[in-house]
Parts: C-alpha cells; sequence; structure tokens
C-alpha cells in the first residue's frame, strides 16, 4: 500500500514538473504542516461532513445546479475553469485573445497544483462516494477511487482562480469570491469530496497565493496580465466580452450557499452576478 501510495504521488509529480511554473514544490509551503489534519471518521467534525453529504445530494435536485457542478468537475483542459468565472471576471480568457492573462492564470494554477500532492499522499483520505459505497453525480468514480480526497485540487484551483482574477481585476471581487465559492461546493455536491476537504482547500489556496507574491517572473507577469485587462474591457478590441456570454451561475438569483432563490426569497443574495440584499 505504501509503495502503490509512492508511485501515484511520483507519477502525479512528473506530471506536473512537465508544466510551466513560477515555483518548484521545494520552494512552496507544506501544506501537510500549514493545515490540520482532516477530522478523524469518528469525530464529532466528520458529523458535520455527514451532513453535508446529505446536503449535497439534495442539491443534485436542482437541474441547473447539478450541470454547474458537472461543469465545475472538469480538470482538463483549464480553459473549461476560465470560461466558468467569465462572466464574474468581466471577460473571456482564452490563449488567443488573452495571452497575458491566460499566462499569468495557467503558469500560477499549475504552481499550486503541486500543493495537493503531498497532503493527498500522507493522509489518503477516503472520498464520499467510497465510504457510502455511492454513485457520484459527475461520473467520475474509477478516476477518483483510490486518490486522497484532502485536500480538494479542485477547490484549490478554483479559489485560486478568484484570488488572481481579484489581483487583475479588484472591482471583480465579489462575485469571483462568490463564483469561487460554489465552485468548492460542486464537489461536496458531486460527492467527490467532505465539507472539510473543501474548507481547507480554500486555506490553502491563499496559501499559495501568498508564496507567489515572492516570485519576481510572477510579478512580471501579473503587471502585463494587469495592463492587458485594462486595455480589452476598456476599448473595442473584438475581444469576447464575459457580459454577452450565457452562464447557468450568473443567470438565475442564488443564495450565499448555492441553493437556487426567487422572487420572494430574502436576504443575501447574487443575481446576474451582482450582491444584493433583500430585507
Amino acid at each position: 500500500m505504501v509503495v502503490a501510495v509512492m508511485m501515484a504521488t511520483m507519477n502525479i509529480y512528473a506530471q506536473e514538473e512537465t508544466k510551466p511554473v513560477y515555483l518548484t514544490t521545494e520552494e512552496l509551503p507544506d501544506l501537510i504542516k500549514c493545515l490540520p489534519a482532516p477530522p478523524a471518521f469518528d469525530s464529532p467534525e466528520f458529523a458535520n461532513d455527514m451532513m453535508r453529504y446529505a446536503w449535497g445530494k439534495q442539491q443534485r435536485i436542482d437541474q441547473e445546479r447539478a450541470e454547474i457542478a458537472k461543469g465545475d468537475a472538469v480538470w482538463d483542459p483549464i480553459d473549461v475553469m476560465f470560461h466558468q468565472f467569465a462572466i464574474p471576471f468581466g471577460l473571456e480568457v482564452t490563449a488567443e485573445d488573452t495571452p497575458e492573462i491566460y499566462k499569468l492564470l495557467t503558469t500560477a494554477i499549475y504552481t499550486t497544483d503541486q500543493m495537493r500532492v503531498a497532503p493527498k499522499a500522507f493522509y489518503h483520505r477516503q472520498r464520499p462516494f467510497e465510504r457510502f459505497e455511492d454513485a457520484m453525480l459527475t461520473g467520475e468514480e474509477d478516476e477518483l477511487r483510490g486518490e486522497g480526497s484532502y485536500p480538494s485540487g479542485h477547490t484549490m484551483r478554483g479559489q485560486m482562480c478568484a484570488l488572481l482574477m481579484s489581483q487583475i481585476a479588484p472591482q471583480q471581487t465579489d462575485t469571483l469570491f462568490y463564483r469561487a465559492y460554489i465552485y468548492g461546493q460542486s464537489r461536496v455536491i458531486a460527492g467527490a469530496h467532505w465539507q472539510s476537504d473543501v474548507d481547507a482547500s480554500r486555506i490553502g489556496a491563499s496559501i499559495g497565493f501568498c508564496a507567489l507574491q515572492g516570485s519576481e517572473a510572477f510579478r512580471e507577469q501579473m503587471k502585463k496580465a494587469q495592463a492587458e485587462y485594462a486595455e480589452k474591457t476598456s476599448q473595442g478590441t473584438g475581444v469576447r466580452r464575459a457580459v454577452i456570454v450565457e452562464h447557468p451561475a450568473s443567470a438565475r438569483t442564488y443564495h450565499v450557499d448555492g441553493i437556487s432563490a426567487n422572487e420572494v426569497s430574502r436576504g443575501a443574495l447574487i443575481t446576474n452576478s451582482k450582491k444584493v440584499i433583500r430585507k
């Protein structure tokens, strides 16, 4: 078993070493040291995980929310995630139309992707669908079976995407982080992760984001990305503005926990990518 875990870890590292990064694994913080261990299966904290798993399965009844979760499950190509964040970012990010932003996002995210490998192998936490011998919403069972659930790589990517895009376009922060929240909760709804996996992964992304600031190459590329965003969003360049792209997460009204809302719903809501308070 130990040999299998070591081999799996080495394979993931080998795959990610072929991608451009700003910092090596050795230069990045160690999440095993930074984050607490996942809750034990006999702990009160795990009782919350089980309740949240039941919550996630309930959300699958909402077909539109289920479709969002399926879209959020796509790992490669990474461009799919950029499209999921297009409306809150205010711009469709592609390698052809926004090369500086695309380079910044892909290189930064591939850099922090490395941070999830060691804790996944170290804790080797059983995923929800495995523990309950259940079917996943997204059909990822064969792909994920046997791989540790702590932390959630998808959640780290989504949170990192919001962090990076907010540094590029601070005026978009509200809707970017709401979309990142939805992105992480999609993994609970899918049955891929426990809520505690997702919560810890958001912290892990913030740790990686701070580490990136120490890279001179990252800082220089961030300046280029910020300049490109300003140019593309202030002039008629022909680049696809995200405001004209339909997206289910922005076309409807939701509560902050991702549950659909309607015209009589009250409290903090997100509608058309804008945060509103209904009293």
